[in-house]
This record gives C-alpha cells, structure tokens and sequence, in this order.
C-alpha cells in the first residue's frame, strides 16, 4: 500500500491550486505527479491517502486507481475491472455501488458497462470467496468508478465515501450555497491563508450562510477540513484504526490557538438577517465563531469592518439578497413589494447592473487599499462597474463558467472602464 496511484478530481480552473496543496500535505515530489484538465494525478501511499482526505480543501474525491488499460468493448472493460484485486480491499459482506463517467467514449451505453463492471467485481469476488457483495445506491460502503475516454478504460476506488465538500458542518444553508471547495479554491486564488492575521482581514459583504468565512477561518486556525467527518477508507480492508487516530492526533494538535484578547479579522455580512443567523450556526458548528464577526446589512451601505485594508471576496447572488440599500431594514410589505419589482426588473438584468454600479460607487469611496475579488458568470462585469481588473482567474462553479475578478480600489475615480475581452 506504499505504491498507490491516487486521483483527486477537482472543479476545472482549481488544478494548480490544488497541485501546489497536495504538495504541502504530503510532499509529494514534483515527478511523482502530474495535473490534467479537472485533476491531480499522484504516486503517494495509503497513509497519504488518508492525509489528503483529512486535509484537502480543493479535492472533490480521493480516489485509488486500480486499472488504466485500453479497451474497444464492454467485454474489455469486464476482464480488466475483473482483472483488479477487490479482495485485498473489501469482501462479499460489504455493499457495493459502481458509478460510470465518459469522454468521448464510443460505447453506446453507459449503464450497460458499468453493469459489466459492476460483474467483474462480484464474479472476482465469488470466485476468491464462494460469495459475492450485494448491491446498496444508496449508502454503500464501496464505491467503485470508472472513467471512459476514446479508447482507456480507468477504474477507481473511492476512498472518500461522500465528496470532500461535506466537512459535516454546514446544516444552515440558503439557496444555491456556495461548494466548500470552491470557496477554498477562491481564498486561494487571492493568497490570504491567515498567516497574516490582522494585518490582511478578510470581508465577504455577501457572506450568505458564511461558507467563505469558515473556510477562511478554518485556514487561519490550521483546522482539518474533514476533522468532523467519516470516510469511505475506513471500512476498506487495509485501514488500520490506530494508525488513523495518530493521524488525527497530529492535526488536532496542530492546531492554532486564538490569541488571548485577539479581535476577529475576518468578517461578514449580509442583507438578510436570516443568512448571517445561518452563518453564526454555521461557524459554531466548525468551531470557529470566535474568529469571525458577523453583521447584518446591505452590501451597498457597509462601511469597512476594519482600520486596516484588506482582502473582500464575493460571490454575490442575485435575487433578493441583491436588493436596493436599506431593503433589510424596510417592513415587511415593504421588502415584498421591492422583491417583486426586483424579479420582474432582474428579467432584463436592469437591477442587477444598477447594483453592481451602486457597489463600485459605494466602494471607490469607502474602501481605498481594499482589493476586491468577485466570482460572476458575466465576463462583462467590470465594465459595467466601470472598473479594470487587475487578474482574472478562470474558476467553474459546477457547469457554470465563471471569473474571479480582482480589482484594487483607490479613492474617486478608480480606472477607465474595462474593456470586455475575456484573455482567461
């Protein structure tokens, strides 16, 4: 288990970010791995398996390639699936699930292969065995995958079990909350990791139910993202329980302590109250409430958190977290009534452009020394917001190309408008 093939998949636009944390937790020498379009593929060991699960806050998965051979048929794919040594990784009294993707793949359907793996592996199985494993969708202890391209047939076992995203923490969440790892591939994308403490805060003015925050705060204190979770390698054959708690006991103990009388320096707030309730939960949950200072508010009224310039990051929703200055304090029917204008105005895009030239407005004024990183779908943005972005980080936010827009804000009159070429 010393000479394993993993694969971490990750949202497109997060490969180099997540080749250069593969290298922090494992030290991985730079032959030893390579990155591919939506991945890092690695030589490491079972023991670094375990580290990359714990650790990683931009993998979706870590997974062990068992199997990377050419095929022209489904008959292929179940000699080389039935090829693989499931039974030094699980046996018939486990449940198993096999998942399919494809590339290009010239097979005509994908449930049949994956039917056929799914043989392979309890044929291998009830051969070394007399029994073979039954098969669980929905809560299975193995899962299996296998990735088809023109012409290879790669098959993987998973052992993450639910993708890394879930660190077990976010129970309060809004609509359309913000992946764990794409909120880490955004803090990353910016160079903040905490070790700057109070000299660089860190302010998300649309925080929602505070996934940017915690996962800022989480870096800050060197907290595991998934020191609250299960994985799918511990109920495989080769996990060994004691070697696991050591593991966890050196990241429980390398954790940072909060400074004695150390005020937060990573901030957020948000128009709906009901959010920054979430986000306090939220923050609770992932032991980190200390570290951040929540506030209601709108985006287009918040003044700076701090005497300090630093570091926002956004990924400001649209809706009716997007709404006019003061909506928040408005009464009831009042929001009502300015919800309803918003919908039918958002339908032609006019509120939202309104907004965006409102913020930049509001923070050419306010927020001289900040940078400012906003994630968007619209490659237009900052021309609309009469800004000239200093870098551009292309990022997907699951089938959605976006960007991660830096801008420097200087007092007045920041830049002439952008021009709307998109060079990422």
């Amino acid at each position: 288990m010393n000479q394993l093939t993993l694969f971490l998949p990750c949202a497109a636009g997060v490969e180099d970010f997540l080749a250069a944390e593969v290298k922090r937790i494992v030290g991985v020498a730079d032959g030893d791995m390579s990155r591919s379009r939506g991945g890092v593929l690695l030589k490491a060991s079972w023991r670094d398996a375990m580290l990359l699960n714990l650790h990683s806050r931009l993998a979706q998965r870590v997974l062990v390639e068992l199997a990377y051979e050419p095929y022209r048929s489904e008959d292929d794919i179940y000699e080389i699936a039935c090829g693989v040594a499931w039974e030094i990784w699980m046996t018939p009294r486990h449940t198993l699930k096999v998942e399919i993707t494809a590339q290009h793949s010239p097979l005509k359907s994908l449930n049949f292969a994956a039917l056929r793996v799914k043989d392979a592996v309890c044929d291998r199985l009830r051969h070394k065995t007399g029994e073979r494993p039954s098969i669980d969708t929905t809560w299975p202890d193995v899962r299996v995958f296998a990735h088809l391209t023109e012409g290879q047939c790669s098959v993987y076992i998973d052992t993450s079990g639910e993708p890394l995203f879930k660190r077990g923490w976010r129970e309060d969440k809004g609509d359309a909350p913000l992946k764990e790892t794409l909120a880490a591939a955004m803090i990353a994308a910016t160079g903040w990791d905490g070790s700057q403490g109070a000299a660089l805060p860190l302010y998300d003015p649309c925080c929602g139910s505070g996934t940017v925050l915690i996962e800022a705060a989480q870096m800050a204190l060197n907290i595991a993202p998934g020191s609250t979770r299960r994985f799918a390698f511990e109920k495989l054959l080769p996990f060994q329980s004691h070697v696991w708690q050591g593991i966890k006991a050196q990241a429980q103990a390398a954790q940072k302590p909060w400074p004695e009388g150390q005020k937060p320096f990573i901030f957020g707030s948000d128009v709906a109250f009901r959010m920054v309730d979430f986000a306090q939960r939220n923050a609770q949950r992932a032991g980190v409430a200390h570290a951040i200072e929540l506030r209601g508010g709108d985006a287009l009224q918040r003044m700076p958190p701090s005497e300090q310039p630093g570091v926002m990051l956004l990924n400001p929703p649209y809706g009716e977290r997007i709404a006019a200055a003061g909506v928040a304090g408005q009464r009831a029917e009042q929001r009502a009534t300015v919800r309803a204008r918003e919908h039918a105005q958002n339908a032609d895009g006019g509120e939202v452009d309104a907004f965006f030239e409102r913020l930049a407005s509001h923070w050419k004024k306010h927020y001289s020394g900040w940078s400012a990183w906003l994630l968007t779908p619209d490659l237009k943005l900052p021309g609309k917001m009469r800004f000239k972005e200093s870098r551009r980080v292309p990022l997907w936010n699951g089938p959605i190309e976006c960007r991660l827009f830096r801008f420097d804000l200087v007092a007045g009159r920041n830049t002439k408008p952008a021009a709307p070429s998109d060079a990422g």
